[in-house]
């Protein structure tokens, strides 16, 4: 049986699960196990899945995921992220649209803490959302901005995206958090802009946030951000010594979350209750993502045993088109892969085939990398299955509807294709820092 047949097989088998409604980890190891049997037989069939499995564990920068997740879980509990945003809310003062950029910058600083895009939403649906709609905001634009700024974590540093793509390619992930602060920040630029012409055309979507301290002269402003100054120290020593070589990824992990439950009880938050609740909530978020590491390894590492790998780097290395429409055409099919399966199987499945000939070609990794956590921001937003719309609709008022959720995020991913596009065109956005630190 020809490769191009079983590669059919397989993604027919996907889609066929899927649509029963099986869970995708269960899925793609299902369909791993069954390739392996009918090839190898079922005692090397199993060894196969197993080993695959095995090696990837085996990898020390993984335990980073479980810290970093356990970080954001205590700073959320702590209270932290509703002081945060009252506070830049303060120190930003009185202009139409100044909670959409603050909470646009807020996003920034909590994805900086967190690198899990689920919790930043969640946290942001239930802070910022009530004050923008509470003042009067568009609810198109106040919600565009919560799931188009809570997506940011997918892209700044910590981003445990970026982390499980380093391991995935086995390319330095301290490179990739380098490379992707400055488009980070191209992304966050753009919403603020979009924000501040709309506000600018139409001053009545985004009323002035008025309140006494608002109007106070901007120094005395600054001293609201007192409650700013211990998370904001924290990520400058989580993510100081990983640029500065002091500690591994895993290390300044376990630093973070170590920080934050010392600022918890600094903060007088941290009790059992509340390290409880974080450790189960950790479990649940790392358990799932484990499930779906397992699943997508497995399938990835059958799929290339039997040829899988060889062919589909023949078939991106045979297109006779410029070596910039190549990597075009890989941005597409992680587009295509987001309409129905997650990101971490896309990430598992497409990364070890794409990476080998995007250095082929004669591209550096670590600008792919980021390219790809860029793309996988806009499956983020991308209806049908844009799982920010989702996590937001948890918390959102009962009165918005996932339908005006998906219609609030279409200028948003315009934007997020513009800064992908940039990106794309002018590699220096990514690639400036990196080179700058080595």
């Amino acid at each position: 049986m020809g490769i191009e047949l079983i590669t059919i097989l397989i993604v027919l088998a996907l889609l066929g699960l899927m649509a029963l409604g099986v869970p995708l980890g269960i899925t793609t190891l299902a369909v791993s196990l069954g390739t392996a049997i009918l090839y190898f037989g079922t005692t090397a069939g199993f060894f196969l899945v197993s080993a695959n499995v095995t090696e990837v564990f085996s990898k020390y920068d993984l335990v980073a995921v479980p810290f970093f997740v356990f970080m954001a879980n205590v700073l959320e509990r702590s209270g932290m992220a509703r002081e945060l945003f009252d506070a830049m809310a303060i120190a930003g003062g009185r202009f139409h649209g100044s909670i959409g950029v603050q909470t646009s910058v807020v996003a920034v600083l909590l994805a900086a803490m967190s690198g899990v895009m689920g919790g930043e939403i969640v946290i942001l649906g239930l802070v910022a959302l009530p004050q923008m709609l509470r003042l009067g905001y568009d609810r198109k634009l106040a919600i565009g901005i919560i799931c188009a700024a809570g997506a940011l974590a997918t892209l700044i540093p910590p981003s445990i995206i970026l982390i499980i793509f380093g391991l995935a390619a086995q390319i330095s992930i301290t490179k990739l958090f380098t490379a992707s602060i400055l488009p980070g920040v191209l992304l966050a630029s753009l919403y603020v802009a979009y924000i501040l012409i709309r506000v600018r055309l139409n001053p009545g979507l985004a009323p002035i946030y008025d309140v006494p301290e608002t109007g106070l002269p901007f120094f005395r402003r600054l001293r609201y951000l007192k409650g700013v100054v211990l998370p904001g120290l924290l990520i400058v020593v989580v993510l100081g010594i990983i640029y500065t070589g002091i500690a591994t990824i895993t290390e300044a992990a376990a630093v973070g979350a170590v920080g934050s439950m010392v600022i918890a009880a600094l903060r007088r938050e941290l009790s059992w209750t509340m390290a409880r609740d974080a450790m189960r909530q950790t479990v649940i978020t790392v358990g799932s993502i484990i499930w779906l590491v397992i699943g997508a390894v497995s399938l990835v590492g059958i799929y290339n045993r039997i040829g899988g790998d060889d062919f589909l780097h023949g078939l991106l290395s045979s297109l006779n088109i410029p070596p910039l429409a190549v990597i075009v055409v890989m941005m597409l099919i992680v587009m295509v892969l987001g309409t129905f399966l997650e990101w971490i199987a896309i990430l598992f499945i497409t990364v070890p085939i794409f990476v080998p000939v995007v250095i082929n070609l004669g591209f550096d990794p670590v600008w792919f990398g980021v390219l790809f956590a860029m793309n996988l921001q806009i499956y983020y937003l991308s209806p049908p299955f844009g799982p920010a719309c989702f996590f937001l609709k948890s918390v959102a008022p009962k009165d918005i509807e996932l339908q005006e959720i998906f219609v609030a995020v279409l200028p948003f991913i315009g934007l997020q294709i513009i800064g992908l596009l940039l990106v794309l065109f002018f590699p220096e956005i990514a690639l400036w820092l990196p080179q700058l630190t080595n």
